[in-house]
């Protein structure tokens, strides 16, 4: 039987390819570390079958053979306007291997704004404690049991999230999309999911945000979600709520969020990822006290390798036994 060429343009360990090369002789695994496609042979891309890369893609005439692409990411808006997203390809996502890091990250932001953290680690920084009358008007804390939680996008990460919730006693509320959705990869021994206590539609998001303490953005980018965190949500919420976005720049309107935070619509807002990154010096998010920054690391795990060598490896397991692929990308709606 013919060689199924598989190429990945990631820096993988060797080991890690070695078990791939593992579930089957009729697999050829390679690794070309780059983030250009300059940087691999044109003659490469006339055998290659399967790819995985996250950025690094053929001009289809040169990948005659390609049929699968996996991604090195769990969204897809940087290839849907490509080539590679108009052709029959099959591609795939990383969906499913980071809800439990993400929705512990989600929550680290929910308890540093309700037990003051900002506020604490500003005066630490200026070496300054208190008097008495003060800490207790600076630092009383929001419990979380009895608050709300609003989820934007009830995937995977939004269902992890909102089973947290449900263990600090919150009320979740949730926005999804409906319909049915291809098959997607679950991390093994994962609680069963909760349902929220009301799900909205993406038109009813302000209606949502105005009920809620907290709001967590996980929604997938596209054309259907971008800039949904606009003034007209931003102006709904509570000024006492804080915005979590661990999801894509695009889905928030940056211009209304500073005049957000600025002229306190709302009470703070906790940002791991921006238009432009690495965030520029000048932004006027650095020095605002009422946000917490992070430089897009809210999917880091110290699980990666192994939790991408199970989907991947399953994936590649049912491509050669053609059988449907996990995380198939929808190229309707665009995730």
């Amino acid at each position: 039987m013919e060689p199924i060429h598989v190429l990945s343009t990631m820096a993988f360990p060797a080991d890690w390819l070695d078990r791939l090369r593992a579930i089957s002789p009729r697999l050829v695994v390679t690794q070309h570390t780059t983030a250009t496609l300059g940087e691999l042979p044109r003659e490469l891309w006339e055998r290659v079958e399967v790819l995985y890369s996250g950025a690094v893609f053929p001009e289809l005439a040169h990948a005659p053979r390609l049929r699968w692409v996996q991604l090195d990411t769990s969204g897809v808006d940087h290839v849907v306007r490509g080539p590679l997203w108009r052709s029959d390809i099959a591609i795939t996502t990383l969906n499913g291997v980071a809800p439990t890091n993400m929705a512990e990250f989600a929550f680290m932001m929910m308890l540093a704004f309700a037990h003051r953290m900002p506020q604490m680690f500003d005066h630490q920084q200026r070496r300054d404690w208190p008097s008495p009358a003060d800490r207790w008007t600076r630092f009383m804390p929001l419990e979380l049991r009895g608050a709300t939680v609003g989820i934007v996008g009830y995937g995977s990460i939004g269902q992890e999230i909102g089973r947290m919730a449900r263990g600090f006693g919150m009320r979740v509320l949730g926005i999804r999309r409906g319909g049915a959705r291809p098959a997607t990869y679950q991390l093994p021994g994962m609680a069963e999911p909760v349902a929220p206590d009301r799900f909205y539609t993406v038109e009813q998001l302000p209606e949502m945000m105005a009920e809620c303490d907290y709001v967590v953005l996980i929604v997938p980018y596209t054309s259907a979600t971008h800039h949904i965190c606009g003034e007209v949500a931003l102006r709904a919420m509570k000024p006492t709520a804080f915005l979590i976005n661990i999801a894509r720049s695009g889905v928030v309107d940056d211009q209304a969020l500073i005049r957000a935070l600025r002229e306190g619509w709302i009470a703070g807002a906790a940002l791991d990822v921006f238009e432009q990154e690495p965030l520029p010096l000048d932004s006027p998010l650095w020095p605002m006290k009422n946000v917490i920054i992070s430089p897009h690391v809210a999917g880091y795990t110290p699980y990666y390798y192994e939790r991408v060598f199970d989907l991947f490896a399953e994936n590649l397991r049912r491509y050669m036994a053609r059988q449907p692929l996990l995380n198939l990308a929808d190229r309707e709606r665009e995730y």
